[in-house]
């Protein structure tokens, strides 16, 4: 069954929203206008409940279906933008400097306000649908946030389904796997102490530079050395902070950087590893080395049944030739991840063409993806709220 034609229909529509949104990107739960122009969207729609707040800025709609009770079923959508300075050009790029909606949560918002609408409209199906927007994706765990304020439990959801836009997968394709689909985050800031001084004279001093590149190049041992070979683990130091002069030693340098994994095993190995080095490192530099490493996000854990249905419809709207249903996992972060420990779903990608990568000045969801999106939303819900 290809697109459906009232989404096809709505894609102008939804493209002027998500056009709307992206101009005014927010971050993390300062998502107030966006929560606010969802809010009303979803009352325009005629949603039987819209309830603001949850999670401190995130918006529920409850849509009731026309063929008697059942189950309540959630999908989910991510609102907030990232710290980015836009350089698309585009005449509808951010106008809020050092902000832009950089990873397509946008287009998220609008294809679930799309598929709102069309569901609010139609009420095809038993029982009721909860869409679910969300604020603070982007590193602030704001699914987190709802599942901790009740969600789950004061809408009676049984399931939950997400999905995001992955450039490089061509429009109209998704892409899903069972199983680990994307990885366990942490964060780590390592601060070595050593004894400034001339840079003519290094003797003298004890130089937290040269510890700290010892650090660097250390750490890429976890990966190639430690870790099955077989098994994924990402080490990354991002950021390398020391010195004010060409000719001065500094007293201090602070590293800090990501850890990615999708087994907590292998993550429990890294921060061992992690600790080991700086501690071995410190003593045979004589300089005092402090590890702060906190986890963030958990493994994002797609449910078997839910992975296969979630493709099923996927392919009921694209063909089963455009649906991948083994995808290789993804090394980045994403709180949906705590709904899917909360209940039983499945997160799937959508392709957004050639374009940018996420997370780069120049990225712009394709609006061509849209009717596709609301499709599927649609689709997941009839199929799987049948009378």
């Amino acid at each position: 069954m290809p697109i459906l034609n009232r989404a096809a229909e709505m894609q102008d529509e939804v493209t002027g929203w998500r056009r709307q949104i992206h101009q005014t990107p927010e971050l993390g739960y300062d998502v107030f206008k966006t929560a606010e122009f969802v809010a009303s969207k979803l009352k325009e729609f005629g949603c039987d409940e819209v309830v603001t707040g949850l999670g401190r800025t995130g918006v529920v709609g409850i849509i009731r279906g026309n063929l008697g009770a059942g189950r309540t079923v959630g999908l989910r959508a991510d609102m907030d933008a990232l710290p980015i300075n836009e350089i698309t050009g585009k005449p509808y790029a951010s106008t809020v400097a050092g902000k832009m909606h950089a990873c397509g949560h946008d287009g998220h918002t609008a294809m679930l306000l799309g598929g709102a609408k069309y569901l609010a409209e139609t009420r095809n199906f038993a029982g009721s649908v909860a869409v679910i927007f969300q604020p603070a994706e982007e590193g602030g765990g704001g699914g987190k946030a709802m599942v901790k304020d009740g969600m789950m439990e004061r809408f009676g959801i049984e399931q939950v389904f997400g999905m995001h836009n992955l450039p490089g997968l061509p429009v109209g394709q998704f892409s899903t796997k069972p199983g680990a689909i994307m990885a366990a985050t942490a964060e780590f800031r390592i601060t070595i102490k050593g004894r400034g001084g001339h840079a003519a004279m290094p003797h003298g001093t004890i130089d937290p530079i040269v510890a700290g590149s010892q650090i660097v190049a250390a750490l890429q041992t976890i990966a190639s050395r430690n870790v099955d070979p077989v098994e994924s683990v990402v080490v990354s130091v991002t950021k390398f902070h020391g010195g004010d002069a060409y000719n001065v030693i500094p007293e201090q340098v602070e590293l800090a950087g990501t850890v990615r994994s999708l087994k907590q095993e292998v993550a429990s190995l890294a921060r061992e590893r992690m600790e080991a080095i700086c501690e071995g490192i410190g003593k045979a530099s004589g300089t005092t080395v402090t590890l702060a490493y906190a986890p963030n996000y958990p493994v994002t854990f797609n449910h078997p049944d839910e992975t296969i249905f979630a493709s099923d419809v996927a392919a009921s709207i694209a063909g089963e030739a455009q649906v991948h249903r083994t995808m290789p996992p993804v090394m980045g972060g994403e709180d949906f991840s705590y709904m899917l420990q909360a209940r039983p779903g499945a997160f799937i990608f959508i392709g957004n063409g050639e374009s940018a990568n996420l997370h780069h000045p120049a990225y712009d969801f394709n609006d061509e993806a849209i009717p596709h999106g609301v499709s599927y939303w649609v689709r997941l819900a009839e199929t799987g709220l049948a009378a």
